[in-house]
Formats: C-alpha cells, structure tokens, sequence
C-alpha cells in the first residue's frame, strides 16, 4: 500500500523563525552596540561587562513583556471572535451554513458542492470550520502568550551573551575590535540561516542584517566616544 509522504512547508515555520530572528538579533546588536558604546567612553573594563549585562536582562525581559502583552492581546480577539461566533451558529445555523458556503463559493467551488462541502464540515465540528476558514484560526497559528514570552526573551539572551562573552575574554586593548567583527560575523551567520531556512537567497539575507548591524554598532559608538571625550 502506498503511503503519501508528508509535506513540510516553508509556511509552517514562519511563526517560530520571525520570533527567534528577531529576539537573537536584538539580543545580540543591542548588546554588541551598548558594549561598545560604553567601551568607546572610556568605561572601565568591569563597567562594560556590567552595562552589558544588564542589557541582557533588561532586554529578555522587555522582549518578553513585548511579545506577552501583544500575543495576548491577540488571544484575547480571537477567544472574543470564537465566542461571538459560537452565539451566531446556536441562534442561526442555517444563515451559518450559507456564510460558510459562500465561502467556498468564493474559493472555487460550485454552488452545489459548496453546499454539500460546508454541510459536512458544519456536522462535524462547526465552530471549527468557521475558525479555519471565516476567521483564519487554526490550531497551528493560533496565540500563544506565555509560550511567545518565553522564546523571545530566550532568544534574546541567547544573542546577547555573545558580545558579553567577547567581553569577559577579551583584554582591553583588543575589545573593540573583537566585539565588532564577532557580533558582525555572528549577525551574517543569523541572517544566513534564516534566509536558508525561509527560502530567500543566502548572501541577500547575511549582507542584509550585517548592514544594519554595521550601522547600529557605528552610531552607538560614535555617541560613546562623543560623550566620553566631552566627559574627560
């Protein structure tokens, strides 16, 4: 008997991949650029590692917090829309089933096998089918609060400990330089694999992110060695 193999698309990863990006790249450029901003005003070896990690944590946690409230508040629309729903389809189902139809009408199908289609979705589960295809909710794109909060502010830190660590081992003398091109190669290294793993073009995606890198982490230094000379 012939088994249909499982498709795996690019799509289904659009969620997780936008997130964990997201959080490790600003994890790791706002953490790379704090350090050097400080290090370029002449801050002490301890008050660099210092300032960075309590970007680490300040970080994770706004990152956290950012994504808790906004992933929440989308929760709490479509629990108001399941709701709302759910009080349409026991006050008026046939009405129900027609917008459920139309739907499918609009998407290709005739009529009568629209009909037919919603029908047996509906006897099935219909709040489901009005979820799916009405409202656009499905169990793998629905909200996660908690489960967001934590991947971002993992992620997060996750970016954030490369220039610490680059600053816990580097010596002085050498800690521009290394934080710089190490957050630089690490940040091309991210957009790589996330353009490899959505699909766009390997070189776009590296040279993309390592360009605003460049610049965050010019500019911030830039502002550190502007106060730090008007300072001593």
């Amino acid at each position: 008997m012939h088994r249909r193999q499982v498709e795996h698309h690019r799509t289904q990863r659009v969620g997780w991949l936008r997130a964990a990006v997201l959080g490790a790249n600003d994890g790791l450029l706002s953490t790379a650029s704090l350090v050097l901003g400080v290090a370029t005003a002449h801050g002490t070896h301890s008050s660099i590692l210092i300032a960075g990690t309590a970007g680490l944590v300040a970080g994770s946690m706004s990152m956290a917090a950012g994504e808790y409230v906004s992933v929440h508040s989308q929760a709490d629309t479509e629990n108001a829309d399941l709701k709302r729903e759910g009080q349409e389809l026991s006050v008026d189902p046939a009405g129900e089933h027609e917008e459920l139809a139309d739907i499918y009408v609009g998407r290709g199908l005739d009529r009568s096998l629209a009909t037919q289609v919603a029908q047996q979705l509906m006897a099935h589960n219909a709040l489901q089918a009005h979820a799916r295809d009405e409202l656009g909710i499905t169990d793998a794109l629905t909200a996660r609060p908690i489960q967001a909060a934590l991947a971002s502010a993992a992620s997060f830190a996750a970016g954030a400990i490369v220039p610490l660590l680059m600053v816990s081992f580097s010596p002085q003398s050498l800690l521009l330089p290394l934080v710089a091109i190490v957050s630089l190669f690490c940040l091309a290294a991210l957009g790589a694999v996330a353009a490899q793993v959505g699909g766009a073009p390997v070189l776009t995606g590296a040279l993309r992110v390592m360009f605003w890198g460049a610049l965050a982490m010019a500019a911030t230094a830039g502002v550190g060695a502007l106060f730090g000379t008007r300072m001593s």
